[in-house]
């Protein structure tokens, strides 16, 4: 009769079990974390997200590399860098990382539990944007070191955040989409063929200037070159207003985020 009347007493102490699936918030900042630790671990990562570009902003802000016309090379090349940043660390690192888990079963396992494809993009976009800021931070540090000082107005500390998410979710969407849809090894050789291509083409770190005419229009509608374009207005003449560059990256960005949902694979 005790047994009993202390089983019961001890079961009134404690709620009832609420069997189901943790809050969307909760499982997308467990993913970001996990993410997170996964890309401190990975060497091959930082290399591409921290150290590549600043190394490139030193060699291109002091060596005669390329003429950038008849403005400052410093101006030129860190909001370049910015967009740089941006592109190594939302699609190549993201494309090339998501791509692997999948070949190694890592998705697989994460399809079977209650985080759905968009719990995941947006924990991987949350990583991403999470390591942009480290990024973003030491650029500027390098870049004030070598005497760069934007000349912007008060409306640029709207305008480059937008910006710089606008690229995020574009690039992000276009990792998210290679890494889902090819298998890895194809993920990475078309990551790294991209990354080089928009490098190469996008006015990130060549001004388009040196290109013909006629390819210009086209060569701003990459999302490369509309970010580069667009932190450069901002950054380099005060009062500038991208909203074309920032139009072109919000439809790079629907267009690619709405793909990948639909057709992200998780084995």
């Amino acid at each position: 009769m005790t047994q009993v009347a202390s089983n019961e007493l001890t079961s009134s102490e404690w709620p009832p079990p609420a069997p189901g699936a943790a809050p969307l918030w909760a499982m997308v900042r467990a993913q970001t974390s996990l993410e997170l630790r996964m890309l401190i671990r990975n060497g091959e990562q930082l290399l591409l997200t921290l150290i590549i570009p600043v190394l490139l902003l030193f060699a291109f802000g002091h060596e005669a590399l390329v003429s950038v016309g008849s403005g400052s090379r410093i101006d030129f090349v860190v909001p370049g860098i910015l967009a740089l940043a941006v592109l190594s660390t939302a699609f190549t690192s993201q494309a090339i990382g998501t791509g692997f888990e999948r070949r190694y079963g890592v998705l697989k396992r994460l399809g079977a539990a209650p985080l759905s494809r968009r719990g995941l993009i947006a924990a991987k976009t949350l990583t991403v944007l999470i390591v942009e800021v480290v990024q973003v931070a030491i650029v500027l540090l390098v870049g004030a070191l070598l005497s760069w000082a934007p000349n912007a107005s008060a409306t640029a500390v709207i305008w480059v955040p937008l910006l710089l998410l606008a690229g995020t979710a574009a690039f992000s969407g276009l990792g998210l989409l290679l890494a889902g849809t090819l298998r890895a090894e194809a993920t990475l050789a078309a990551a790294n063929l991209l990354y080089l291509v928009m490098l190469g083409l996008s006015g990130i770190l060549f001004p388009l200037t040196k290109f013909p005419a006629g390819a210009r229009p086209a060569l701003k509608l990459l999302p490369g070159g509309a970010l580069a374009d667009g932190l450069r207005s901002v950054l380099t003449h005060p009062g500038a207003v991208p909203g074309r560059d920032l139009l072109v990256l919000c439809v790079w960005a629907v267009v690619a985020v709405t793909l990948a949902v639909r057709t992200f694979r998780w084995e």
